[in-house]
């Protein structure tokens, strides 16, 4: 016998938050109510996740807001990478992504290496087009500036 829940949380091979989905009786009973994944269908668990949805929404709305601002002000900044060259101005090691970061946040950006995607390490000196993933739906490209120490 199945019964129609209300899933409250994202649910892995399930569905995800917000979603009415069929299930066993006793996996309902036994594990998603009890850790509140779900609820039983009825108008004030819809009215519920309603409101729930649309706090997260505009909570969103204002993260979006907050990282394009921070683009804005990003692509405004030119950063510059000081190198150890050899004679014929090969590189000691790379410029990574960690390095890009590091110059970042002494410009007054909270960065994570993450954010910044570079195809590959950078091993010549020259200016580059970096893109930093500020929020997953907020990118911004940046000029990198590989210089001799």
């Amino acid at each position: 016998m199945s019964v129609k829940v209300l899933l409250m949380a994202d649910v892995k091979d399930l569905g995800s938050e917000g979603d009415v989905v069929s299930v066993t009786e006793g996996y309902a009973r036994n594990n998603l109510l009890p850790k509140k994944l779900a609820a039983p269908v009825t108008s004030a668990t819809t009215k519920r996740l309603e409101k729930i949805r649309r706090e997260r929404e505009a909570a969103r709305k204002v993260e979006i807001e907050k990282a394009r601002e921070v683009a804005a002000k990003m692509a405004e900044v030119s950063c510059t990478i000081p190198v150890k060259v050899s004679e014929t101005d090969k590189l000691f090691g790379s410029v990574t992504e960690k390095d890009i970061a590091d110059v970042l946040r002494t410009h007054g950006f909270d960065m994570d290496k993450c954010q910044v995607t570079l195809e590959k390490p950078v091993k010549e000196l020259g200016v580059y087009e970096v893109p930093v993933r500020i929020h997953p739906e907020v990118s911004v490209t940046i000029k990198v500036w590989v210089v001799e120490e």
